[in-house]
């Protein structure tokens, strides 16, 4: 566990995170000789957070490969939710779409609502991030009453509620400032 906040909070017009870039560079460092799934895992997120697309990518693939050789097939469809995200960060939206779009599926039918939801959030941010908001509130919506049905931690449920706040506003055509007063400080590794 990183020793000070990395994520600070989420700006309502990119759904992108605010981060503390020296504590993001200080636990990628800590963790940087790790080869457990988890460090992987870990590592995409923080390279993705610091603007290290290629890098992001190539861990998110050895961290797909890993999870594959263990046979955890929960592992590998996280692992492959997190390589979508950073095509996502790519501005590579059609294949994080369909990506995402089968991470959902597969969740679904696994009855892995834990994965459905964190699929269908991303899928939202990727739809958010083309403009199709109708899409990113759709998605959110389910993805928050997933997380509400399974009582997930709390971080998950206010970054889907924040995501609907600022989506509708898109919607609305103004941003309600008043409703991003409170910083997130939840995110989705």
């Amino acid at each position: 566990m990183p020793d000070a906040p990395i994520i600070l909070g989420y700006d309502p017009d990119t759904l992108r995170e605010h981060i503390d870039v020296a504590a993001a560079e200080a636990r990628l460092e800590q963790i940087s000789h790790l080869r457990s799934l988890a460090a992987l895992n870990e590592r995409v997120a923080l390279l993705r957070m610091l603007g290290h697309l290629d890098a992001a990518f190539d861990e998110a693939q050895a961290a797909y490969r890993q999870s594959r050789f263990t046979g955890a097939r929960e592992d590998a469809l996280a692992a492959r939710i997190r390589r979508a995200v950073v095509q996502q960060y790519q501005g590579k939206t059609d294949q994080a779409l369909r990506e995402l779009d089968g991470c959902v599926d597969e969740a679904r039918t696994h009855e892995w609502m834990s994965l459905a939801a964190f699929a269908l959030q991303h899928r939202g941010k990727t739809h958010f991030d083309r403009g199709e908001f109708d899409a990113a509130l759709a998605d959110f919506e389910l993805a928050l009453k997933y997380r509400t049905d399974i009582e997930a931690p709390i971080d998950q449920v206010e970054s889907s509620k924040f995501a609907i706040r600022a989506v509708r506003a898109k919607l609305d055509g103004s941003r309600g400032e008043e409703e991003f007063n409170e910083p997130i400080t939840s995110h989705d590794l």
